[in-house]
């Protein structure tokens, strides 16, 4: 009872806020063009070959921009300020050298997502939970490339009668293939002891060319296997001698009501975003 309340507050949250943000708009507008609203111009509508895309595109493209903004990862310096923070953790703990830094959901096995700076370093992977409001390290999750066995590229699937849902592509990193989830991990929502993490792109994608870069999954796969196939190399993994695979196969996620997932994903309970202000 109580995460149903909990739900339909954060739903009834988000609800005012779109609201809010759509009077916001449209009163913007109105003070632009004099009271009066143009309707949108459809594609079909534009006579001239060589207007611009733009013009013709709806919904508006700063909409996009007013709702990225929600996140804290997109204000300025947030992110550099994150880079900055891990690059400490990483020299001074683990005399490593990081390569590159991306921004990208985890789907855990329980299929909650969750907000994560991943750290591609000369040995190492490092999935980071990173306070983007408190601008703090919490956790840093490390995955010697060298136990890497294989990588798995494709679709969200669920059982046959599972009632969660999941649309899109992702990414399945296994760093032991001797070693199968237990029945209480699996079982367990907040278990570290599943062998595998689980990515897909962050929603923030698409809002610059930054966060374009840094949140595309097929660069950052590319560059995940190179890393791994040279650390491979100088380091041959224990008892698989083949180095690591890359699969294109669906990525199954065991769930079955996904209540917990339902809420905490709609509500974007995994990401630190802003949720409005109480006050009066």
């Amino acid at each position: 009872n109580v995460c149903f309340a909990w739900g339909f507050f954060f739903q009834a949250v988000d609800m005012w806020e779109d609201e809010n943000n759509q009077e916001f708009e449209t009163e913007e507008l109105e003070e632009k063009h004099g009271g009066d609203i143009p309707e949108p111009r459809l594609a079909t509508d534009v006579k001239d070959p060589s207007a611009s895309a733009s013009s013709a595109s709806y919904p508006r493209p700063h909409v996009k921009q007013f709702m990225a903004r929600k996140f804290f990862v997109t204000r300025p310096g947030a992110f550099d300020q994150a880079i900055e923070d891990i690059n400490t953790h990483v020299t001074e703990n683990a005399g490593e050298t990081a390569d590159s830094f991306w921004l990208l959901t985890e789907v855990d096995h329980w299929n909650n997502e969750k907000e994560r700076i991943v750290v591609i370093t000369d040995s190492a992977l490092l999935v980071c939970k990173y306070d983007f409001i408190m601008l703090s390290c919490l956790q840093v999750q490390r995955i010697p490339l060298s136990h890497v066995a294989r990588i798995c590229i494709g679709q969200f699937t669920f059982p046959e009668r599972s009632l969660s849902k999941r649309e899109g592509e992702g990414l399945r990193i296994h760093w032991d293939n001797l070693k199968e989830p237990s029945f209480l991990s699996r079982w367990n929502p907040w278990s570290t002891e599943v062998p595998y993490v689980t990515f897909m792109e962050h929603p923030v994608k698409g809002s610059s060319q930054r966060f374009t870069d840094i949140c595309q999954m097929s660069t950052f796969s590319a560059q995940l296997v190179q890393t791994i196939q040279k650390a491979q190399r100088k380091n041959p993994p224990p008892g698989n001698p083949m180095g690591v695979m890359v699969l294109n196969q669906p990525l199954l996620i065991d769930t079955y009501v996904g209540l917990m997932s339902f809420i905490c994903n709609s509500n974007k309970l995994g990401y630190a975003i802003a949720r409005g202000s109480f006050g009066f």
